[in-house]
């Protein structure tokens, strides 16, 4: 079907044919898809496709079959491109470098395994301590209230759980290595 033909499959869906209706989104989906790709990043094409189809379903009722149907979509087409414009100047998009490294996360993983299973071998309240105040960054303040320690308390347990921690550590390093 020729370009033409749009806006009488638009009258045909103002009338209710849904037919008629799901052709002219199929036909102008392409047609939008090739609009915004020459104009924005590919990752932000399929959304503003996604949204002009929404917007022009919403303002199906506004076309005037005495215009011309490309001028009405362009219309609405330039503006979903205007506000994915708006989106990216709000957003800051700094380039990667080519050659950046990304690491597995299979270091983490093991080292949070291995933190857990040395914590599991301290007293419940020095591991909570230390989980808070060292691994999770609160203050000796803030761990004294979630904890229900005094602040001096706080202090002794992560002071003698990390004595222990230490000897755990250099007593597995002797014993595997």
């Amino acid at each position: 079907m020729a370009r033409g033909d749009w806006g009488r499959l638009m009258v045909a869906t103002q009338e209710g044919d849904r037919v008629a209706y799901q052709r002219l989104l199929q036909e102008i989906r392409v047609e939008l898809c090739r609009y915004f790709a020459r104009r924005l990043p590919p990752s932000m094409v399929d959304d503003a496709v996604q949204e002009t189809l929404i917007a022009i379903h919403r303002k199906r009722h506004t076309y005037d079959p005495a215009r011309v149907f490309d001028a009405w979509l362009l219309a609405i087409a330039r503006y979903k491109w205007i506000d994915r414009l708006r989106d990216m100047k709000r957003h800051s998009w700094d380039a990667l470098p080519e050659d950046l490294e990304v690491a597995g996360h299979e270091t983490a993983v093991v080292s949070a395994s291995a933190l857990d299973t040395l914590l599991a071998q301290l007293k419940p309240a020095q591991a909570a301590a230390i989980r808070m105040a060292r691994v999770e960054g609160l203050t000796i303040e803030e761990t004294a209230v979630r904890t229900g320690q005094s602040q001096a308390l706080v202090k002794v347990n992560i002071h003698r759980g990390l004595a222990k921690l230490i000897a755990l550590v250099k007593t597995t390093e002797y014993s595997h290595g």
